[in-house]
């Protein structure tokens, strides 16, 4: 898969432009605030649905604008496609090839790794970090685990309200509390079971690389963590049926639901000592890295080719050997990454756009010309 264009009107600091991609890699450059992870974000927005970054649409608008216009062009296996965002006065619509879509059916289709700083965090983090490393990596692979997830939120929601009111005193009914509760068992154990297949899927991948990465010294693995009991969809629900049938008592004391797919985690383990508790500012650079990389290779197994990879001011945070390891790893695959400086990279090997003020101007070996 590979990104071909990318057009902006008013999205941030970005007035109106137009860039063109190459098939490998390709670097944005310039000093901070001008627009570099702006343009990342557009990107990945068409790949997650939303701003990676936390914004609501409204605060994506220019200054001063009514809203904002995003489009990409990009090929796959499949040929060439395109999938356009609109954000105007509240308004919001979505297009792939030119047709209106639902969120739902606008994820998938484009595929991107996403690499940014506060990735490195990963590792010793809370929880719902490594929580969203997995459903942000399954809803691209498997679109339909996007809606699971809503579905799942919204039960949540709801049977979080009932517990309040029961714990306040407002009413008890039982039957409805049963009616959300398998709702519930059985959505989450759903999601489970989606994240255990992933996880076995990437710890290989990921531990591989970390092997790679540090010279076989460090084994990484990888597993998931849960209340519940068991692998299979049908286990997980069993175990879950029977915590909240023991535990109903705790969580009408605590006004919410304490078991489920929202508690849940992914635990990570350097040569069986974990990572959360004891690696080190380098280790927790690999282990991210590894697990960006394998995230990749998952991809390429279930859809048939590689994601393009999005790295986000990363490379500053990396030093000389692994930046060298990570262009390396992604020789061969689309790579379009953000940083200060154009020094440092191969003039011949890297399609290069310097940003300023919201501005794109390709390099050329004559100079630049404004995209």
């Amino acid at each position: 898969m590979n990104l071909l264009t990318l057009t902006a009107e008013n999205y941030r600091n970005i007035p109106s432009a137009r860039l063109s991609f190459s098939p490998g890699v390709n670097l944005l450059y310039g000093e901070n605030a001008q627009g570099k992870t702006n343009a990342l974000e557009c990107i990945y927005l068409f790949a997650r649905g939303k701003s990676y970054r936390g914004a609501g649409d409204e605060n994506l608008v220019r200054f001063g604008e009514k809203g904002f216009r995003i489009g990409i062009s990009f090929s796959s296996e499949t040929g060439e496609q395109t999938l356009e965002y609109r954000y105007f006065d509240g308004s919001r619509k979505r297009l792939k090839n030119g047709a209106p879509v639902r969120l739902s059916e606008m994820i998938g289709h484009f595929r991107a790794v996403l690499f940014c700083p506060e990735h490195l965090s990963l590792v010793k983090g809370a929880p719902q970090e490594r929580r969203a490393f997995l459903n942000i990596a399954l809803s691209q692979c498997r679109p339909v685990y996007l809606k699971l997830c809503d579905d799942y939120n919204k039960i949540l929601e709801n049977r979080n309200c009932l517990l309040k009111e029961i714990q306040k005193g407002f009413r008890y009914d039982r039957e409805e509390l049963y009616s959300w509760t398998e709702r519930l068992t059985d959505t989450a154990a759903e999601i489970a079971a989606y994240r255990i297949r992933y996880l076995k899927k990437l710890a290989p991948h990921a531990a591989d690389l970390l092997s790679d990465l540090s010279g076989e010294k460090e084994k990484l693995a990888l597993s998931y963590e849960s209340e519940a009991e068991g692998e299979t969809e049908e286990e997980i629900k069993t175990s879950y049926k029977r915590l909240f049938s023991e535990k109903i008592d705790r969580e009408i004391a605590a006004g919410c639901t304490l078991f489920g797919a929202h508690r849940d985690d992914m635990e990570i383990r350097i040569n069986d000592i974990s990572a959360r508790s004891f690696a080190s500012q380098g280790q927790q650079r690999s282990v991210v890295l590894a697990l960006k990389l394998a995230e990749g290779e998952v991809c390429r197994d279930e859809t048939g080719e590689y994601p393009v990879f999005l790295f986000d001011d990363v490379m500053s945070e990396l030093d000389a050997t692994r930046r060298g390891y990570v262009l390396r790893e992604t020789g061969g695959r689309q790579v379009i990454l953000t940083a200060c400086e154009f020094g440092g990279f191969d003039p011949g090997s890297v399609h290069a756009i310097g940003v300023s003020g919201g501005t794109f101007t390709e390099r050329t070996g004559n100079g630049g010309k404004t995209l």
